[in-house]
């Protein structure tokens, strides 16, 4: 291949890796400046999966970032799986132009794959040859700041220093790794927190549902209450009327009783006047 061919290749896919995060970080921007503040309210929001799309593509781009970065920002390689840079645009653009995306998983699952297909041949395949490529002057320089003196000494300067970096970067690669684990159940415990989430939700609009019930309940009961007394007051005012009527007929009664003793004596003169005339 032309060199100059390929380092404008190279520049072009580090300049690619470069603004895709870029447009990224403008995406996610704007997506949070719509969102509401609190975290219950994001769940019912229309751009929910937006978000959770976007944060799944930080998690990938940190991973790269982490995987690849630092030897491009040695001048050892480029990024080199251009796939996985048009394949960020795809899903970045997906998530401009869609009202209501699909879910997180269905979106990523090519971007998951492809992303996880070159970390795994980097590291294993292309890393071994980049540290066996690494000339033994160019790092005394680097690390010591000056250009190696040709000799005996040189040549253990650079031994010892490659003695000590050999476990550093084994140390490198444990963290590389840990990393990698880390991310993975950093996504599984993302994904069983929108669960719960969901869960919850769920649980709340039961507990709606039941006190709406409840006071539903606690109304009947009252207009129930209500009427219970109205029932009672007509019943009392009943009882007072029959025990009312029932004083009024004994007053009758002795009243009558009354006016016939006293008509009976002013009758008895006059039967006896009677009796005398007829003797």
């Amino acid at each position: 291949v032309c060199k100059r061919m390929d380092l404008v290749c190279q520049r072009m896919l580090n300049q690619g890796f470069l603004k895709v995060e870029r447009y990224h970080n403008l995406c996610q921007k704007q997506v949070k400046a719509q969102l509401p503040r609190r975290e219950s309210e994001r769940r019912n929001h229309s751009l929910a999966r937006h978000a959770d799309i976007l944060a799944a593509v930080e998690t990938r781009l940190s991973l790269l970032n982490m995987t690849f970065m630092k030897y491009v920002d040695s001048n050892l390689c480029c990024f080199i799986p251009g796939k996985v840079i048009d394949e960020i645009y795809r899903v970045l653009r997906y998530v401009n132009s869609t009202r209501a995306p699909q879910r997180a998983h269905e979106v990523l699952q090519e971007l998951r794959d492809i992303s996880s297909m070159a970390m795994e041949y980097f590291d294993e395949k292309i890393v071994p040859v980049l540290k066996r490529k690494i000339p033994g002057s160019d790092v005394s320089g680097r690390l010591l700041g000056t250009a190696p003196v040709p000799g005996t000494s040189a040549a253990l300067t650079t031994m010892q220093l490659f003695s000590k970096q050999n476990p550093l970067r084994q140390d490198i690669t444990k963290l590389q790794q840990q990393v990698k684990t880390n991310g993975t159940g950093l996504t599984a415990l993302k994904r069983e927190i929108s669960e719960l989430r969901i869960k919850v939700q769920e649980q709340q609009k039961q507990l709606q549902d039941q006190d709406q019930k409840l006071l539903e309940q606690t109304q009947i009961i009252g207009e129930q209450n209500a009427r219970l007394a109205e029932l009672e007051r007509k019943l009392r005012e009943v009882m007072e009327s029959t025990v009312g009527n029932s004083s009024g007929s004994g007053s009758n009664e002795q009243s009558s009783g009354k006016r016939r003793k006293a008509v009976e004596p002013t009758d008895c003169p006059r039967k006896s006047k009677r009796l005398r005339n007829r003797k």
